[in-house]
């Protein structure tokens, strides 16, 4: 079994950092929250994190760009700044310091996940492959395979099956999944029923039901685990 990924994350304001922090265990990342970067090298040494979310302003003598210029130093860690400073000066700082990418705030915490999952993948960090139970879903080649047989899914349900896959456990609105799957949030909602339904069906056709409909909250896929797929 592939160990989770390892995410060192450096915010000072404490709502963003815990907010973050939930997001990316949520995802199923191990995660070390810290408000700035005192004892950075020792964080670095115990605990070995795969990638690095940084904020530009930070207290004390070391800004986030200070930070990830140290840690260059120390090892090719990958880094995203997390910042609120959008000019462009500020951005070519950041790829000057050595940041692979850069998310100006206020952002969406679903599409910070999905950058730094992005960021880890195209690094080799993390598998393309999520495994769960008796559903499978390759996201390198686009296939999912439940108990053996191979979905036939539309290119929607499937990148509606990857979402959930990927934030399985977690319950999802249907406006987070317009945003997420279809790109965009002002539209009929029943657009996401009418797919949830039709994938649940064809998940349905090769074991118990996983995709849950939470009345008034959403959608979750809850993966069955050991004896429950006998």
């Amino acid at each position: 079994m592939t160990a989770p990924a390892r995410i060192l994350l450096v915010e000072d304001d404490p709502l963003i950092r815990e907010s973050v922090t939930a997001a990316l265990r949520g995802a199923g990342m191990v995660v070390h929250a810290a408000a700035d970067g005192t004892g950075i090298g020792a964080v670095l040494a115990d605990f070995r994190p795969d990638l690095a979310l940084l904020d530009v302003s930070l207290p004390g003598d070391a800004d986030g760009f200070a930070l990830a210029r140290a840690l260059r130093r120390d090892r090719d860690l990958p880094i995203v700044f997390v910042t609120a400073r959008d000019a462009g000066a500020d951005r070519l700082a950041g790829f000057a310091a050595g940041g692979d990418d850069y998310v100006v705030k206020p952002f969406l915490v679903e599409e910070l996940v999905a950058r730094v999952r992005a960021l880890l993948r195209r690094l080799g960090r993390v598998p393309s492959t999520l495994d769960l139970g008796d559903l499978v879903v390759d996201e390198g080649s686009g296939e999912a395979v439940r108990s053996g047989a191979v979905l036939e899914l539309t290119a929607t349900e499937y990148r509606l099956l990857a979402y959930l896959a990927r934030e399985r456990g977690r319950i999802l609105s249907k406006t987070q999944l317009l945003t997420q799957v279809w790109g965009y949030d002002e539209y009929d909602p029943n657009l996401v029923e009418v797919h949830v339904s039709a994938l649940r069906r064809k998940l349905e056709l090769h074991g118990p039901r996983i995709l849950h409909t939470v009345r008034g909250f959403g959608y979750v896929l809850r993966p069955v685990r050991g004896s429950e797929a006998a």
